[in-house]
């Protein structure tokens, strides 16, 4: 791969890498890779690492393994940016916030459910006479329930309204509203994503027989 050319080691023969969550965009560590890393990571698809304090490679850990979907290098060609499939729990090496703006979803091409389910939880948690959310977790869950089934069939609506910035407009809602069901249940999207990577490539029949099996 003539690109391996382009990559600009260090004095110590490591590269910088910024690994992420290729799904939600969210940034899960600041990596080292030296030569022999990016060649296993390359051959392998999954992440190899490089460990300045055991100054040692680092294969993946088999309870955790970080699949590749995607490896850039910067425009200097001195770091890496790597999209991952985090296999079992999350790690996230940046769980300390020194500063974000209150309410703001962040500005990426990362997952806005997840975005949006955040901000849902923040409504949550810190309620004010203002917030929307708080006042429907106020109101209890049928109130949310109520509210799903009323989106539902506006959604429905819209499409036998024939209008696709209708059914967009509708569909955003019930979505919006499902993420506060999901907030009251402490169910994150990913528990939702889960469950259609299982039934992916299945057959309504043979999901509903997994079912009942």
């Amino acid at each position: 791969m003539a690109e391996l050319n382009n990559l600009t080691y260090d004095a110590a023969g490591l590269i910088p890498a910024v690994v992420r969550c290729a799904r939600s965009g969210e940034v899960l560590m600041l990596s080292h890779l030296n030569a022999e890393a990016v060649r296993q990571t390359l051959a392998s698809g999954l992440l190899y690492r490089y460990s300045r304090s055991k100054d040692t490679l680092v294969a993946p850990d088999a309870a955790a393994p970080q699949q590749v979907r995607e490896m850039r290098l910067s425009c200097s060609g001195d770091c890496l940016l790597v999209s991952v499939e985090q296999g079992g729990a999350v790690r996230n090496c940046f769980p300390t916030v020194l500063f974000q703006q209150q309410d703001a979803i962040p500005a990426s091409q990362g997952d806005i459910l997840e975005q949006v389910y955040q901000v849902v939880l923040q409504r949550r948690d810190n309620p004010s006479q203002k917030s929307y959310v708080a006042s429907l977790f106020a109101k209890g869950l049928d109130k949310i329930l109520g509210k799903i089934g009323e989106e539902a069939t506006e959604t429905a609506v819209a499409g036998k309204g024939g209008n696709p910035e209708d059914v967009i407009y509708e569909t955003a809602d019930l979505f919006f509203h499902v993420l506060v069901l999901l907030g009251y249940y402490e169910l994150p999207p990913e528990r939702i994503y889960q469950e259609l990577r299982r039934r992916f490539g299945l057959s309504g029949i043979e999901e509903k027989s997994s079912r009942q099996a």
